[in-house]
């Protein structure tokens, strides 16, 4: 299985697809094409949450910026299975998920865990999609090949300073936790780096979240509609949001404001 990850929209990912069938019989899955424009910590956040959930394949992903660029290629083998990306650091937070779910009690954060590869290629025929040129050509190479033997294959060698994404983490004392949005997604419901932890023993009460009172749900529908509610997500974070509407509206909060949770 080859999976495509993007934020091309049509009619891009199309060209990748008939590229891989040009060059392999892989099973092609696509996850979305429709990660926010050029937005790489968002695409690396719901890839961390969404990759770990398919069995092991070969993960191509293409958010990049900086296409046409002197930035590398890379392949990144974890727990049994490959990304295949720019270097940009896109990979790296699924990679590190990817590795810790391969192996029992891991820390997710273990760098032996995952191993990183730059791909060396001759000059694409545009500077402006090399998910056609570059990455779609090195995903069907490692599939075929298999993630275990991508260090063996011509042009392969394993990268020094490549660049990392690590997502920000919370500060939690006593009296609360401060952390910030990392996405909203398609509801509008506004997911947050806190741990859903942080709500144990608070179900049926309201929080203070940003200097208001919300009261504290398991699920949206236990508020009445357009209730503003806090929550745990399926990611297991903290989530701000609406029964029946957006949360990022009522909360007023975009990608990278700052979230305060106290009690």
């Amino acid at each position: 299985m080859i999976t495509l990850s993007s934020d091309f929209g049509p009619p891009y990912p199309a060209v990748m697809r008939g590229v891989l069938c040009s060059l392999t019989d892989a099973r092609l899955v696509d996850v979305t094409h429709e990660f926010p424009r050029q937005d790489v910590r968002a695409a690396a956040f719901w890839l961390r949450e969404v990759l770990p959930w398919f069995p092991p394949a070969v993960h191509l992903v293409v958010v990049d910026p900086g296409v046409g660029t002197d930035r590398a290629a890379l392949a990144v083998r974890a727990g049994g299975h490959a990304l295949v990306g720019p270097d940009n650091g896109v990979l790296l937070p699924a990679a590190r998920r990817l590795a810790a779910r391969a192996a029992d009690g891991e820390r997710e954060g273990d760098e032996r865990a995952v191993e990183v590869f730059e791909v060396a290629y001759d000059a694409p025929e545009s500077n402006t999609f090399h998910g056609r040129d570059v990455f779609a050509p090195a995903a069907a190479r490692v599939h075929d090949a298999g993630p275990a033997n991508v260090a063996s294959l011509d042009g392969v060698s394993v990268a020094g300073d490549h660049e990392d994404l690590a997502l920000p983490g919370p500060a939690v004392d006593p009296d609360g936790a401060r952390g910030e949005v990392l996405v909203v997604d398609g509801f509008g419901n506004v997911v947050t780096n806190l741990p859903g932890e942080l709500l144990d023993g608070h179900y049926g009460e309201p929080v203070v979240v940003n200097d208001a009172p919300v009261p504290v749900v398991r699920a949206y529908a236990e508020a009445d509609p357009g209730t503003r509610v806090v929550t745990v997500g399926s990611h297991g974070n903290v989530e701000l949001a609406v029964n029946r509407g957006r949360g990022d509206r009522a909360f007023d909060v975009e990608p990278g404001d700052p979230v305060w949770l106290s009690w």
